[in-house]
């Protein structure tokens, strides 16, 4: 796992400044502290931090092929390049090194463009072609790793795996987009491709793009897509070999993500998804697996029991750190670390998770990505829910019919579920993707609306943070309920905020984190499979549960799922307290006269008060003020 950074001058050749590409890429240090390395021509700089993990003696990057014409930085793992290897040679490519880096340039000369889609793997990579006097920018399918691109008015394009690469080269206009101020209030996050700074983007998972010479405008690059995910939901398979099928998936993707050159472990929380990956691994594995969990002071939300239960059973070499209940001083870490304002508060113990692993593995595999492709989110659940009650009225009657109940009913959250009748009324009145939207927001439309100023509503001109869904909707080529947002998901939730979290948190501590539940032939293959596969009754992740049963204690898979959460509630009303009111009430957020402050007080005050529950959106106010104080100026 490393760091690439770079510039590239989109008007000619004029002279790139050493020093400046240096600082940029000694900013993603922490990326990869084992090695650094330029590159610098006329035109062109690529710089790389590196965290060794394959071909420890001679994977040094920037990489080149045999003549030096083409460079390569490279951030990430191609785990099928020993396949590639040999293809190459026979093609007349002459390797010079063992690792997965060069098999980039050398498929780059062989296949053109297309080379990333022979790629089986998590990546990021800028390749520079003399000859054809090119830049080349290419994503991982899941977006797995980052990659942050800028043109600034004076045709100079930047390039790094972390915005405060291009941050560092000082040339950067920090001009806040609203509309990426609206997609984080609403999301808990930037949206790809979309940047908190009006001048950067991010490339999209799944594409590419070409820079060349001619001053073009940042609206005039248009990455490529080369893969998306569809849901055909058309496989003729039975239980039983459906299981045995994804056994064998499973198996590969693991064997293939255990290939390193430095210690290896697993994540394990307790949780089906972690435990899966930690169950097959203890089978692929001729020494006792290393594994790392956090348990929580406050049993609410600990998990370790179960954790433990899994571990004794493979007999892995198990680590356990506590995490406080009071574990809040990250805040400010956390803001310069995601240099783009980042509201999951699970960051917190990631972090934690994190520094725990890198005490003693170099890499650990995760179970990320599991709740998307089987299914196993509870709102997924829910949304089944509404959606059939949904089906039983055309659009064009029950909207304005429960619209009108909604607005007519009293609204009740004290109430127990079965009386909240105007949360209801509510959902059914919706189209699908709105109340998709609407249960995934962190602050829902009508507090947001409450929270802008006028002025700022007025900026967004009629935006919406919802048409980021209907984005993905219109592309997804189903209209299944399940599949639909299993598709948004991929798109957004797991793009914006878990690889996001993930990627961050273990950068900061040197550690590679690799995704076998998303290795995208085991993604493409899920789509095909029926909806029953994935959610049968009341059972989410049906398929994985079944496929595991040989494999996990009845009790570890078919609990209540908890999640990796921290009690913010708590801590609102008691240690930072006095911080929510001082921060919220006087800092720099309120200053952009983007905000309500008569709102913002409100949500202070009934949450300190008890009468309501607000700890999501100060969580997300208080995230926003501290990116505001570490990144905006």
């Amino acid at each position: 796992m490393c760091g690439i950074t770079g510039i590239f001058d989109t008007r000619g050749k004029r002279d790139i400044d050493r020093a400046v590409l240096h600082r940029m890429n000694e900013s993603q240090f922490h990326r990869g502290p084992d090695e650094g390395g330029l590159h610098v021509e006329p035109g062109v700089g690529l710089g790389h931090r590196r965290l060794s993990i394959i071909d420890l003696s001679t994977g040094q990057q920037p990489l080149y092929n045999e003549d030096q014409s083409v460079c390569v930085v490279f951030n990430g793992e191609i785990y099928n390049y020993q396949e590639l290897i040999p293809e190459l040679q026979a093609l007349g490519h002459v390797f010079h090194t063992r690792s997965d880096t060069e098999v980039i340039v050398h498929a780059w000369e062989a296949w053109g463009e297309a080379c990333v889609e022979r790629f089986r793997g998590m990546f990021a990579f800028v390749l520079w072609d003399r000859n054809q006097d090119v830049l080349f920018l290419a994503r991982d399918r899941l977006g797995v790793k980052p990659l942050f691109y800028a043109l600034l008015d004076d045709g100079t394009f930047l390039f790094g795996s972390e915005l405060k690469s291009i941050l560092a080269h000082g040339g950067l206009q920090r001009d806040i987009d609203p509309l990426a101020v609206e997609e984080y209030f609403a999301l808990g996050y930037v949206a790809e491709p979309r940047c908190i700074f009006r001048q950067a983007k991010k490339l999209p998972p799944a594409c590419t793009l070409k820079v060349g010479r001619g001053g073009t405008a940042l609206q005039a690059l248009q990455p490529r897509e080369y893969w998306d995910v569809r849901f055909t939901l058309d496989a003729k398979i039975d239980d039983a070999e459906a299981c045995r099928e994804l056994e064998r998936r499973l198996d590969e993707s693991i064997r293939l993500r255990m290939i390193s050159e430095v210690p290896l472990g697993a994540f394990l929380s307790g949780g089906v998804d972690s435990s899966a990956v930690v169950a097959m691994m203890a089978g692929l594995s001729a020494e006792p697996v290393n594994t790392c969990s956090i348990s929580f002071a406050d049993p609410a939300y600990d998990e370790a029991r179960f954790a433990q239960q899994v571990a004794d059973r493979y007999k892995t070499r198990h680590f356990v750190d506590k995490v406080e209940s009071d574990d809040f001083d990250l805040i400010d870490t956390l803001a310069k670390l995601y240099d783009e304002p980042y509201a999951d508060s699970s960051a917190i113990p990631t972090y934690r998770v994190c520094q725990l692993a890198r005490k003693h593995v170099t890499v650990a595999l995760s179970g990320d990505g599991g709740d998307e492709s089987f299914g196993g989110y509870r709102r997924y659940k829910l949304h089944l829910m509404e959606e059939r009650m949904r089906a039983a009225l055309p659009f064009g009657l029950r909207r304005p019919l429960f619209g009108a109940l909604g607005k007519l009913y009293p609204k009740a959250d004290w109430a127990p579920r079965m009386f909240r009748a105007k949360t209801t009324f509510e959902a059914i009145a919706r189209t699908s993707v709105e109340a998709y939207f609407h249960s995934i927001s962190v602050i829902r439309n009508a507090q947001r609306s409450q929270l802008y100023s006028d002025a700022f509503k007025a900026q967004l001109g009629g935006y919406s943070a919802q048409q980021v869904f209907e984005r993905h909707a219109a592309r997804a080529g189903t209209d299944d309920p399940l599949a639909l947002i299993q598709y948004i998901d991929l798109h957004t939730y797991l793009i914006g905020d878990i690889n996001t979290k993930v990627d961050r948190a273990s950068m900061a501590h040197s550690l590679e984190v690799r995704e076998p539940l998303m290795d995208h032939p085991l993604v493409e293959w899920l789509a095909t499979l029926p909806t029953s596969l994935k959610i049968r009754g009341t059972e989410s992740k049906f398929l994985l549960k079944k496929a595991m049963e040989p494999h996990l204690p009845h009790d570890i898979m078919y609990r209540p799922k908890m999640g990796f959460a921290v009690p913010l509630a708590r801590w609102f009303r008691g240690p930072l307290k006095q911080r929510v009111r001082d921060e919220l009430l006087g800092g720099p957020m309120l200053e952009t006269g983007w905000f309500n402050r008569d709102t913002i007080r409100q949500i202070v005050e009934q949450h300190e008060s008890g009468m309501r529950d607000h700890s999501t959106p100060i969580w997300v106010l208080l995230m926003f003020d501290a990116f505001l104080r570490n990144n905006a100026n």
